[in-house]
């Protein structure tokens, strides 16, 4: 027997993922970064930032993104002179990133948005529950 659309647990997920996705864009909006791209700003910095100077494969694989797409979006934030993509010398195919002084500067910012637009969207949830339920979802069998 179908369940009302309003008790379809995954029907819920997408409309509260629409939701936070909107937050998201509004806070990054300013800041002239869509959702993936600080991702991929956010993760290269964090990397960076770590003492790794990680290919464009490492950082679609912490980002969990597309390796093509990851490639294109990585081409707008070096345009936007945020990261360099530079050609790694041991694999003269590959490309190492460094996030530029610029988007040094942009990523804390971003993130301290990202987080309180997270912080927003996620008060009417206890924080421990919100992030033990998103682990589970999001890496089930761990």
């Amino acid at each position: 027997m179908p369940l009302d659309p309003g008790d379809s647990p995954g029907f819920l997920l997408w409309h509260a993922t629409l939701r936070w996705q909107r937050d998201i864009a509004a806070a990054l909006s300013p800041l002239d970064l869509t959702h993936v791209q600080f991702v991929l700003l956010a993760c290269t910095w964090w990397l960076n930032s770590q003492g790794e100077h990680p290919n464009q494969l490492a950082v679609a694989r912490r980002a969990g993104t597309d390796v093509k797409m990851t490639s294109q979006v990585l081409r707008t934030l070096e345009q936007k002179g945020l990261v360099e993509r530079e050609v790694d010398p041991a694999d003269t195919r590959a490309k190492r990133l460094r996030v530029t002084d610029a988007g040094a500067d942009l990523a804390p910012r971003a993130i301290a948005a990202v987080e309180h637009a997270d912080a927003q969207f996620f008060r009417p949830v206890p924080l421990d529950e919100a992030v033990a339920l998103l682990g589970r979802l999001a890496r089930p069998g761990t």
